[in-house]
């Protein structure tokens, strides 16, 4: 199953993305010509292709998530979440466990809005253990 999904992110918005369905939108040729594009690929094994992102304080980013698994969303999906710097992953993974219906985000998520090192993983059962994550360090 290949998969393309585009989250637009200025550095204080939360981005997720949940891979499975194709984002059909315009939202992807109108911010081509302006934010940073970041793109990232996952698939079957469970890992991110890119684990490491710098940016400048402020900068706009356009991260792009492609799912090049053959498994279908409801055994392989896929998301990409950015967390304040500082959180706990690992917790913020646990409680993501429950949250089925809102694409495993906890809904009393808040994102972060100052330059740092942020945290990001594939909030999806079992993922982030398996390795999906990385870090934007924004400096």
């Amino acid at each position: 199953m290949k998969t393309r999904l585009l989250v637009a992110s200025a550095l204080a918005a939360l981005v997720t993305s949940g891979c499975g369905q194709k984002d059909t939108s315009t939202q992807a040729t109108a911010a081509a010509a302006g934010p940073r594009v970041i793109e990232i690929t996952a698939g079957d094994t469970m890992k991110y292709d890119v684990t490491a992102i710098e940016a400048k304080p402020g900068e706009d980013l356009q991260v792009i998530l492609t799912n090049n698994g053959t498994q279908p969303k409801e055994v392989m999906g896929h998301n990409w979440v950015l967390l304040k710097a500082g959180t706990d992953v690992a917790a913020f993974d646990a409680a993501a466990l429950g949250a089925k219906d809102t694409g495993y985000i906890p809904a009393d998520f808040k994102a972060p809005a100052t330059p740092g090192v942020y945290p990001y993983l594939c909030t999806f059962p079992a993922h982030y253990q398996a390795g999906m994550k990385g870090f934007l360090t924004v400096k």
